[in-house]
């Protein structure tokens, strides 16, 4: 992974067709996106139970972009070597889950891994000032995490523009997960994110029999969002 702030869109498995996500994968990929994200849920830092490593190793093979695994788990370090070993090449693990999280993105850096750090919408940005020499990423959530397809969190927006100026000229990745559609991107582009997670934006109307609308899709938010990004 070379980093650069262009956009990027990393649809979230968490929307594709559970019983074809070798295909699914394949599919996004060959329509153009950049990450693929794995939303990994265990029902009890969140109200919903996804995926373990098993599943992230099995779609690995399938994944030629950047294989983004978000953990919405607590707690996160017993699993870290488990999701590394599976193959995740970003590992994002939420300020919330735990109360050591430098502790946490050192040891996603050591099983080596990108390091992301994720805050849910009620979380303020104050303590990720000292830790941003630890991470590659942050994760702003911009609905509450636990399900797809819920409402975009307008507040969010200046979380955003407050967090790009912190980290200056770092080269940490500001993601945004949560409601992104082609009329929420531009918000968030402009507001300094870089990495735009769509699960329903992007798997709408499409399937692995016909990917072409994922890649409409996909091009609709992305072009949205290039649109609004500072200096475009």
């Amino acid at each position: 992974m070379t980093f650069d702030r262009s956009i990027k869109i990393a649809p979230s498995i968490l929307s594709a067709d559970f019983a074809n996500f070798g295909q699914e994968i394949r599919a996004i990929e060959a329509q153009g996106c950049d990450w693929v994200h794995v939303d990994v849920m265990d029902g009890h830092f969140v109200p919903n139970l996804t995926f373990g490593p098993p599943l992230v190793k099995a779609i690995r093979p399938h994944v030629k972009t950047v294989m983004d695994v978000h953990l919405m788990i607590a707690p996160v370090d017993p699993y870290i070597d488990a999701f590394a070993e599976a193959g995740s090449d970003v590992i994002t693990a939420h300020l919330e889950a735990g109360p050591h999280i430098h502790r946490t993105l050192q040891a996603i850096r050591a099983a080596g891994c990108k390091a992301g750090l994720a805050l849910n919408p009620g979380t303020g940005i104050e303590d990720v000032e000292y830790l941003l020499d630890m991470v590659d990423l942050v994760c702003v959530m911009t609905v509450n995490p636990g399900f797809g397809g819920q409402k975009f969190i307008h507040s969010q927006v200046e979380k955003v523009r407050r967090l790009r100026e912190m980290i200056g000229d770092r080269p940490i990745h500001i993601e945004i997960d949560g409601g992104i559609t082609p009329e929420t991107a531009p918000l968030m582009a402009e507001a300094g994110a870089d990495v735009l997670v769509a699960g329903s934006a992007v798997f709408k109307g499409g399937s692995v029999d016909n990917p072409a609308p994922y890649g409409e899709n996909i091009r609709a938010i992305r072009s949205a969002a290039e649109a609004a990004q500072p200096g475009a």
